[in-house]
Order: structure tokens, then sequence, then C-alpha cells
């Protein structure tokens, strides 16, 4: 199972939409996400942790995240969201690590959730304030009425194969030594996703692409991103690497991606992060 993915939660958009059915659910029974800022709070044994409502910062919006096995979840929305997300702080990679994938796909999702809400608090028409509404899966502007949605950005990230069997990867400006990784960026408006990736690799690596194949997908919560993972055939190797995005952009072979996969001594490069999608794409481009 991919990173983020697999939440528990019933999203109930039907008590979503009914003013009166949300109120029912703030009672006794619900539960409050323990957050600091955007990183998750977890208890003794590990696992996220959870409180009431009465825990909630004084005047705090709250946003309805779902049902966990008929128990109403919330979390509160922070004072600021995280507008550089770069996922450089340690305690959240530390809790990434710990947490198991149920819990780590629910922190997930309500993560990118009030993340969206602390930045969105303004409307992007008039410039008034935004209100919570539909449970917190919306915001409406309180003088001209614009409705706001949370958002996700989808981004193409893709495997590039030679015919001889061998697969280009980068390296990204600001990354880790030795740290590669499948090419990715941004679908933009107005492309299909095979437009989109072939536009990202033409762009990042001078590189042709055809015969785009959808893997899998994972959303990816920083700030709230939807990474569509993608195979494509080059039928050129020469290489040009823009270097306002790259550090390094290389061919290996399938010998030295099934090094770096088992972390062997002197391997060519250091796979990517165990919960990101482009270890999955690696593995299973091994296993065909």
């Amino acid at each position: 199972m991919l990173a983020f993915t697999g939440c528990r939660l019933d999203r109930a958009d039907h008590i979503r939409a009914d003013r009166d059915a949300l109120a029912a659910q703030m009672g006794w029974r619900a539960r409050l996400l323990a957050l600091d800022g955007l990183l998750p709070g977890m208890d003794e044994s590990g696992a996220l942790a959870w409180g009431s409502l009465a825990d909630a910062p004084p005047e705090a919006e709250l946003v309805f995240l779902g049902l966990d096995d008929g128990k109403p979840c919330f979390a509160a929305v922070p004072e600021c969201g995280d507008n550089a997300p770069r996922m450089a702080n340690p305690a959240l990679w530390a809790a990434m690590a710990a947490l198991s994938p149920g819990d780590l796909a629910l922190y997930g999702a309500a993560r990118s959730l009030v993340d969206w809400h602390a930045r969105h608090r303004f409307c992007a028409s008039c410039g008034c304030g935004t209100a919570l509404a539909k449970g917190g899966w919306q915001r409406n502007c309180e003088r001209c009425g614009a409705q706001h949605f949370p958002r996700t950005d989808p981004v193409a990230i893709t495997l590039v194969e030679h015919g001889d069997g061998r697969l280009m990867l980068g390296r990204g400006l600001g990354w880790p030594e030795g740290r590669f990784s499948a090419l990715a960026g941004f679908v933009e408006p107005g492309e299909s996703i095979e437009e989109g990736v072939a536009r990202e690799v033409l762009e990042e690596s001078g590189v042709r692409v055809r015969d785009v194949t959808y893997v899998a997908s994972q959303p990816w919560p920083f700030p709230s991103q939807l990474m569509i993972g993608c195979h494509a055939w080059a039928d050129d190797d020469a290489v040009t690497m823009d270097t306002t995005e790259m550090a390094e952009i290389a061919w290996f072979t399938r010998a030295e991606v099934a090094a770096a996969m088992a972390g062997e001594e002197g391997a060519r490069f250091l796979k990517p992060l165990d919960q990101a999608i482009a270890t999955h794409l690696l593995r299973w481009w091994l296993a065909r």
C-alpha cells in the first residue's frame, strides 16, 4: 500500500451538507485530532492522539473529517498554514515513519484540509473574509458569496525508459548528494496527463517521450498534491538538462536500479524515500 492511501474514514457527505446533522455530531462522542500546528500528535503507543472538542483552541474553526467506526472526527484549523512545505522538519519524517498506514492516511487527509483552510481565509474574488461551510469542505465569501473548495494539485511523476532497458532518473536542486528519483512536474491547465508528462520530461531533460501509461497514484499532503505515477518510452537518450531545476540527470541500468533499491553498498544512487510513490514505481518496474 502506498503511503497516505487507504484512509479509513467515512467522509459522510450526507452529514457535511446537513447543518442540523452536522451539529448533532458535535457532542460527547466527537473526537478531536491532536495537532501541533500541522504536526501530528501521537500517544505513547505511537498512534495518532485524540482529544475532545473541548480541547480545541478558543474560536478555532473545526473541520469535520468524517466518521471512524461511527465516531465523528474533527480537526482544528491552525493559526498558520505551511506556505513553503519543504518537509525539512525531522519531527515530521519521524512521525511519518512511526505511524501505521491507516493513521498516516488519516493524518495526511486532515493535514491537507486544515492547511488549506489556514491559507484561504480571504476570498480570491473580492478579498473579504471567508467562513467555513459544509463541515469544512468549503469556504464561502461573507460579502460576494463566492464558494471556494479545497484544491488538489495534480503532479505527473514518470519513469522514462529507453529501448535498451535503462531508466532516466534525476536529482533536483538542493537534494542530498546521490539521491535520485523519477522526473516530476505539475500538470498545467489545458493539459491531459499524457501531455503534462511529455512537456515536463522535455523541459527538464530535453528528451521526447511517447506511449505514456498510468501506473498508480498517491495523495501527497505537502501541501495537497495528487502524485500520478506514469511510465513513458524515449527513443533518444541524449540529455539536455534544465539547470534551473535539476542538479543531475542520468540513465541507469536494471542492475544499477536493483542495487540501489536493495541498499547495496557502492550502489550508483540512493533510492527515493520509502513513503514516496517513486519508490513504488521503481519496484513496479523491476518486477515487470
